[in-house]
């Protein structure tokens, strides 16, 4: 198979979909990989690096395209990539369509079985390819919050660990799952006061025994939310339905209730954010200010540290892109259900339930969908 990775266009996204190890990989196995000249270059992988892996570089993105049976990617296309996917292409990348109209109508129009890496699943339920940047943007989202809570940010001027004879810094965290955990990691490490909230008694189990009385753990309700919200310096939203939007848990007037010069960090951003207040904002301008309160919503957080998130991204997805590249899609996914279940569009059709139902799409059967892909192959 041709294996296309185009260098990423969004605003101050760093990140290359696959490091050369990779490819040497792949091309191991007789596949060829084309990469756009300069795709690693922001993260210490240069061109040569890249040519002596194996894979042939090409100087502009319409060639990667037109050259490759499956483009591998960090972020969702954005709109002139969308423009060159073709029938038949495979797109493998993070998709985050429930909050995506635009992109999801164009994925549709395409033809393109479009994979997402945030809805492959495990035998555990989980999300293997979602979780290295979880893990990611949990730890930063403390680290970003902080220097937001900075009086020169915007922020009410406190220091999260406090001094002696100073009380430390409160931080609430919602949603006890990879985010959560990680932001309390940190949060901890850096001598917060760490409230966490979940609606998962197991979770909340699992961060308890991890933190004992250094995390206090909550039962996530209207009246709790309200509580701790509206009493913390700084709360970190990090809930995830898979594949979904994610739900407003913070509403306008909880945002207007906190203290002037709180933050915000909406981890949840890419599914459309758990605040009431949030919008996607960069790292070229990351923050806004509503009702005295600074928002950090950055929509792609990992790529602030885009060396260490290419590393983990690729050692996550290898596996599913060599078995695409071996195997093709129909074959691939048919053999291995926890892929299937990342396939959100083809052949025009939505098979991702939770997309089809936030943006009022008719849902396909992945695998009715998948025996039709078969057809046409």
């Amino acid at each position: 198979m041709r294996i296309g990775i185009p260098k990423e266009i969004k605003n101050h996204e760093y990140r290359v979909a696959l490091v050369p190890a990779a490819v040497r990989e792949l091309v191991q196995r007789g596949h060829q990989v084309c990469v756009q000249r300069d795709a690693g270059t922001a993260v210490g992988l240069g061109n040569d690096d890249y040519e002596k892996a194996g894979a042939a570089m090409l100087d502009n993105v319409e060639e990667v395209f037109a050259t490759a049976d499956m483009i591998v990617k960090v972020k969702e296309p954005q709109s002139a990539e969308r423009k060159m996917l073709r029938e038949g292409q495979i797109l493998f990348t993070y998709l985050h369509l429930a909050a995506d109209l635009p992109q999801t109508q164009d994925l549709m129009e395409s033809g393109a079985t479009c994979i997402a890496y945030e809805t492959v699943t495990d035998d555990q339920h989980r999300l293997p390819l979602l979780a290295p940047m979880s893990q990611i943007a949990g730890r930063l989202s403390i680290q970003a919050g902080a220097s937001c809570l900075e009086k020169s940010h915007g922020g009410s001027g406190i220091l999260l660990a406090g001094v002696p004879g100073v009380e430390p810094g409160k931080v609430v965290i919602i949603g006890a799952g990879v985010v959560g955990s990680n932001a309390a990691k940190i949060a901890v490490g850096m001598g917060a006061e760490v409230v966490v909230l979940d609606r998962s008694l197991q979770v909340l189990r699992g961060i308890d025994q991890e933190f004992g009385s250094k995390v206090k753990t909550v039962y996530s309700s209207s009246e709790s939310l309200q509580r701790f919200v509206t009493d913390a310096d700084m709360v970190v939203g990090g809930v995830l339905i898979p594949g979904a939007a994610a739900p407003k848990l913070v509403s306008k007037e909880m945002i207007k209730a906190m203290r002037p010069g709180s933050v915000v960090v909406d981890v949840a951003i890419d599914q459309g954010g758990c605040f009431e207040t949030s919008h996607a904002t960069s790292h070229a301008d990351p923050t806004y200010i509503v009702d005295d309160v600074v928002h950090y919503c950055v929509a792609n957080m990992p790529g602030a540290v885009a060396r260490t998130s290419t590393f983990a991204l690729t050692n996550a997805t290898l596996p599913y892109v060599i078995s695409l590249a071996d195997k093709g899609a129909f074959a691939a996914m048919s053999a291995n259900p926890h892929l299937l279940n990342g396939l959100n569009v083809v052949l025009g059709k939505i098979t991702c339930k939770s997309v089809a139902a936030n943006l009022n799409f008719e849902y396909i059967d992945s695998r009715l969908a998948v025996q039709g892909l078969a057809k046409t192959a």
